[in-house]
């Protein structure tokens, strides 16, 4: 039997938006709620470039990632066709307007994957020789 952790009231997430819940290891999740009430929670992290779903927009059963637009199904983390990947996604349950998500996975579910870093990337440093 699983062990709930009350996230929030439905009312604090905006319709057609998402709140992120934070974990002490591993990438935050996100909790997203559609137009028809239905909430879903993925790893705040699109499978393409690392983009914060959270972010992203709503529509139907799928988020938009907010860096290169991919479509992310809410339902299953994966990429609508044509990109391919999915992020891992979390149990949830609401339960007389109060979100809760499984304790278990919250601790322990992907928390061996990064959290994105914004910036560029580092580049490598080459040793100059003298010119001769």
């Amino acid at each position: 039997m699983s062990d709930w952790k009350v996230i929030c009231r439905i009312d604090d997430i905006p319709v057609l938006g998402a709140r992120r819940v934070a974990r002490p290891a591993g990438v935050d999740v996100a909790v997203f709620r559609n137009a028809e009430n239905e909430v879903f929670a993925l790893l705040d992290r699109c499978p393409h470039k690392g983009g914060p779903l959270s972010q992203g927009i709503v529509f139907g059963t799928s988020v938009a990632c907010p860096l290169h637009n991919w479509a992310i199904g809410l339902d299953d983390g994966c990429a609508k066709s044509p990109d391919e990947g999915c992020t891992p996604k979390f149990a949830v349950k609401v339960e007389d307007g109060v979100v809760h998500l499984d304790a278990a996975e919250l601790a322990t579910h992907a928390i061996d994957l990064e959290r994105p870093v914004a910036g560029p990337k580092p580049f490598a440093v080459l040793s100059v020789l003298p010119l001769e």
